[in-house]
């Protein structure tokens, strides 16, 4: 036979294999589509009548013909501080751990989409961004494959960017609201990690960037005023100033410079 020949049916035989694999999600698959069946079944529900004990209920149901799911309003970007993708996958696929993600971006760039982007997904906790209490019924989650402590890579940075670019224009999320965990729960969280490219994103308009350049810093300005303009919950100073140069400097500590200064004031008024 001829040699190129048999290299195709080779080929072949390597890709059967492949795509007769058992998928070793198929019985978490089965419970994501039996819960998603039953938020149908409520979704097609009419609303119950609403009655008092001195007015009768309505005679019809009316049911307005103006609506649509709600749509989220904020990106939240998360790293997974675990050691691999499956680990993560595993992780978010198991009902006692009670954590999820929509997205979860993998070290090669490999997107997994694990959840409808209507649904609320578990990832962002005890939260708060500005007035914003109840993060997760408002937002999409991103969890980056990263144990914390390393860069990330360029593959995934890549495939972040084309993800925002799509969720920015389908859900119309304003560019201030693309934040990181750290941002709004930073007594708790300091995800993603100081390795993370703030400023590569917020040059492709998701997330806001700082421009200091002849910025004179008002006589009596607040730190602490500035920090809750911007977004941050100043419940805990420390906690809120250290987020916000982690975020927007790559810096870890909790002293504020001329220049911190300047930032912050120049963002709290690019933010209110």
């Amino acid at each position: 036979m001829h040699r190129f020949s048999i290299l195709v049916l080779m080929v072949m035989g390597i890709s059967a294999l492949y795509n007769c694999s058992p998928n070793p999600y198929a019985k978490t698959n089965r419970q994501y589509t039996k819960q998603a069946k039953a938020f149908a079944k409520t979704l097609r529900t009419p609303p119950q009548a609403f009655t008092t004990d001195s007015i009768p209920p309505e005679r019809w149901w009316t049911g307005t013909t103006n609506f649509s799911l709600r749509k989220p309003n904020f990106v939240i970007i998360h790293h997974t501080a675990q050691n691999s993708c499956e680990q993560t996958l595993k992780t978010f696929t198991l009902p006692r751990t009670q954590v999820s993600a929509h997205y979860v971006i993998c070290k090669d760039g490999t997107v997994h989409h694990m959840l409808n982007d209507y649904l609320r997904a578990w990832h962002g906790g005890i939260s708060k961004w500005g007035n914003l209490t109840d993060v997760n019924s408002s937002s999409i989650g991103i969890e980056i494959d990263n144990n914390g402590f390393e860069p990330f890579t360029g593959y995934q940075i890549s495939s972040l960017l084309n993800l925002l670019d799509t969720l920015k224009k389908r859900y119309a999320i304003p560019a201030a609201n693309f934040i990181g965990h750290a941002d709004i729960a930073p007594t708790r969280k300091n995800d993603p990690n100081i390795y993370f490219p703030w400023k590569v994103l917020a040059d492709r308009g998701f997330g806001l960037w700082y421009d200091t350049a002849g910025v004179v810093v008002p006589e009596g300005f607040s730190v602490l005023q500035g920090l809750r303009l911007v977004g941050y919950d100043v419940k805990d100073s420390t906690a809120a100033l250290l987020a916000f140069k982690r975020h927007f400097e790559q810096d870890t500590t909790t002293v504020m410079q001329d220049a911190d200064r300047k930032i912050l004031y120049n963002l709290s008024v690019r933010f209110r």
